[in-house]
């Protein structure tokens, strides 16, 4: 890793500070998820007893409770240190993963290692390390591999966020040579790799591309959740009205990316156990919550992230019982009907 603590870092440790403390003193939740425009098909004959409901699932081999990731956020500084460390250890309890935020504040600056280090309190969840796409057009695969085995992490992320980066006024607006890139990266960084939006959702066309560049799942991060074009406009100043729920709305970006042969992550506004059951029926393999998991842990604890999430698998329970479905498999082919705005995009764009 780079030695030292030079401008760069300094400059990534501060926009930090300032990303959790925007989260937390604005609305920053924009735009519509349209998980609302579907309706699961409701099986008053279920055929299936509710003590036999089976949440759990198997994702990039590991074993989950649930189809939950607690989608990685933060890193770098000291409060970002007690946030990852009590969300590891809510995952550990929990029986789910969780990813940590871009590590390039660790590279730049290896002494803030130990906001992202949580091996200690969760050493046996899925941990996914995270890096930015225009970092890995900046570092080699060695520095980044390096970053990824010092958190202990069994799968890198590389978060897509052009949407974000033009909104600050440091970002990276060069996109060109991305794909190539990553296809190189994916071949020599040394360890599964997963294409993540930040907020603003993955087309079909950016999913066939990433599928050949080499990753081995698809993160899409709809809009309609927390918009990080929104929260650095409001750090850079810049103005974001007509973008800050600009995107592919969640569960359409599920359609997009589902057939192409690839484990989807459905995540970006996920709030709920029923919203869970849409995201799987609808396609997604696996599913991510953010924003909520960072409230909870701020406010109670790992406690108050344990109680979320299993408040999320009842309400997943009850919605898989009341589908007939008895695991995860079932719940894949769960009858449902589209509405709305999604029903439209799904016909315009050949999804159907």
């Amino acid at each position: 890793m780079v030695a030292g603590v030079d401008a760069d870092a300094k400059l990534t440790e501060a926009r930090k500070n300032e990303h959790l403390k925007v989260v937390a003193e604005n609305k920053v939740e924009w735009g519509e998820t349209w998980l609302d425009d579907v309706v699961l098909v409701h099986q008053t004959m279920p055929e299936i007893n509710l003590d036999d409901v089976d949440t759990s699932v198997t994702f990039l081999g590991h074993a989950y409770a649930l189809p939950l990731n607690i989608s990685g956020m933060t890193g770098g500084t000291a409060a970002a240190k007690q946030i990852n460390r009590g969300l590891a250890e809510a995952a550990q309890r929990a029986g789910v993963s969780m990813g940590v935020g871009s590590q390039r504040a660790m590279i730049s600056n290896p002494a803030l290692l130990d906001t992202y280090a949580v091996r200690d309190v969760a050493p046996d969840i899925l941990l996914f390390a995270n890096i930015g796409i225009s970092h890995v057009k900046k570092y080699s695969p060695e520095q980044i591999r390096a970053a990824v085995e010092a958190i202990g992490a069994n799968v890198l992320c590389v978060h897509l966020n052009p949407a974000q980066e033009i909104f600050q006024n440091e970002g990276d607006w060069d996109f060109s040579g991305a794909a190539d890139a990553l296809k190189t990266f994916c071949e020599n960084v040394g360890y599964p790799v997963v294409a993540k939006e930040v907020g603003h959702g993955i087309s079909m066309e950016s999913a066939k591309i990433v599928k050949e560049c080499g990753v081995v799942a698809i993160d899409v991060q709809g809009s309609g959740g927390t918009s990080w074009a929104y929260i650095d406009s409001l750090r850079s100043g810049k103005d974001a009205t007509n973008f800050k729920a600009w995107g592919v709305p969640t569960a359409a970006a599920i359609l997009e990316c589902k057939g192409l042969g690839l484990p989807v992550i459905g995540s970006g506004g996920v709030r709920s156990g029923t919203d869970i059951a849409k995201c799987i029926a609808l396609g997604a393999d696996m599913t991510g919550i953010a924003l909520p998991m960072l409230k909870a842990v701020n406010a109670g604890g790992p406690e108050a992230v344990v109680l979320y999430i299993e408040k999320l698998k009842t309400e997943l329970r009850y919605a898989m019982f009341l589908t007939g479905s008895r695991n995860i498999e079932e719940l894949k082919k769960a009858r449902y009907v589209l509405t709305g705005r999604l029903a439209d995009w799904a016909k315009q764009r050949g999804l159907l």
